[in-house]
């Protein structure tokens, strides 16, 4: 079997750890058992030194074989149709996973993130907070009534909305106890635990050849 390369930062502050989204196919490649190494750009200059296989200077991106894919989304979604782990073969279980797959990123995330950049920026007045209430109330129902996302089990939409939840300050807006005990499952799961102890730890190893305690 080929190895999958992930492609990450060579270092990142530490507020980032744990949540740079190179976790996600990490994640993937660990809960399907293929084997992957990583790779690095720089972080500095990272606005110019990799646009030409990341076209807006970010990460991750993937290699496998002759394939080059940039975007988390779709490099989970490459690595999903390889392995039945993390989308089902049945025509009912693949659009399920898939149609929650793309919830996550464009009915969760894209209020998400800003939401939570402009809390982190100190904003008096989040405009955006009604709206981020409704959307994770509609999805607290439909977590309070099934166990996974698609499928009757765990699949690729459950990681990726699960990497969507877990942020601080999204996972505690609110109380959402379905949410909260979806979130928790998903994460003990030994790959999560896994992709991200070894991306804390890629980054740990980085400040020292940095000599930097950067925060």
């Amino acid at each position: 079997m080929r190895d999958v390369i992930i492609w990450t930062y060579d270092w990142v502050p530490k507020g980032p750890r744990g949540f740079v989204r190179d976790l996600r196919l990490r994640w993937a490649c660990e809960e399907a058992g293929f084997p992957y190494s990583v790779r690095t750009v720089a972080f500095d200059g990272r606005e110019t030194n990799h646009l030409e296989q990341q076209p807006f200077g970010q990460v991750p991106f993937l290699s496998d074989g002759g394939l080059q894919i940039f975007e988390s989304g779709a490099g989970l979604m490459h690595l999903a149709r390889r392995s039945e782990k993390l989308l089902p073969r049945d025509a009912e279980g693949e659009a399920a996973t898939l149609q929650w797959m793309f919830a996550a990123l464009n009915s969760i995330e894209m209020v998400s993130v800003p939401w939570w950049f402009l809390e982190i920026t100190g904003a008096k007045d989040n405009a955006l907070t009604g709206w981020m209430s409704n959307r994770l109330d509609q999805l607290e129902k439909v977590l309070g009534e099934r166990e996974w996302l698609a499928a009757d089990r765990f699949t690729a939409a459950d990681l990726l909305m699960t990497d969507v939840l877990r942020v601080g300050k999204v996972r505690a807006f609110g109380d959402r106890p379905a949410t909260e005990a979806y979130v928790t499952r998903v994460t003990d799961r030994p790959a999560f635990q896994k992709a991200r102890a070894d991306q804390m730890a890629h980054f740990a190893a980085a400040d020292e050849t940095r000599g930097t305690a950067d925060s």
